[in-house]
């Protein structure tokens, strides 16, 4: 199984980037996934995702995450939604391109307002592109990044049997 964990946060060093990877770990932990999750953060080609011609390392990583079986796609909340990069990162995909790999959606936020962005966006974005998404995606408030351990093994724990 290949899992690739793609993180949209624009900043390197991020709390979603450090919470994703707790994340991937939790899930290769619960559903006994025998590899280890490949991590592709954004910031490293962000610069180069509006060229007109992708350069090799665009067309790398979206090579990487078409031949996901699992994708754990991370990102923080922007004005309600998933951020630009991880948009224009998603928008070099054809629809359905993703079809035959299972999507986990992961969203930080500063408030519990916005919860529901992880369904109501980032999930039918996976969706459109045919990805599976049989799992609630996980909404994780600021308040959670102080130990998410815990939250993360409970989401885990809940999204595992669907990996199986």
């Amino acid at each position: 199984m290949r899992f690739v964990v793609v993180i949209g946060n624009p900043r390197r060093g991020s709390r979603t980037h450090a919470v994703a990877i707790e994340a991937a770990r939790a899930v290769v932990k619960q559903a006994a996934i025998d590899t280890e999750p490949e991590i592709l953060d954004l910031t490293t080609i962000g610069p180069q995702l509006l060229a007109g011609e992708p350069p090799a390392a665009v067309a790398s990583a979206v090579d990487q995450v078409m031949a996901a079986d699992l994708l754990l796609v991370a990102s923080p909340t922007y004005k309600g939604t998933y951020t630009g990069l991880l948009k224009v990162f998603f928008d070099r995909f054809a629809t359905d391109a993703l079809r035959g790999t299972t999507a986990l959606p992961l969203m930080v936020m500063g408030s519990p307002r916005h919860a529901l962005a992880v369904e109501v966006h980032l999930r039918p974005l996976l969706v459109e592109l045919g990805a599976t998404v049989p799992t609630p995606g996980l909404a994780l408030v600021e308040t959670d990044l102080e130990s998410p351990g815990e939250v993360l093994a409970e989401w885990a724990e809940r999204v595992a049997p669907a990996l199986r």
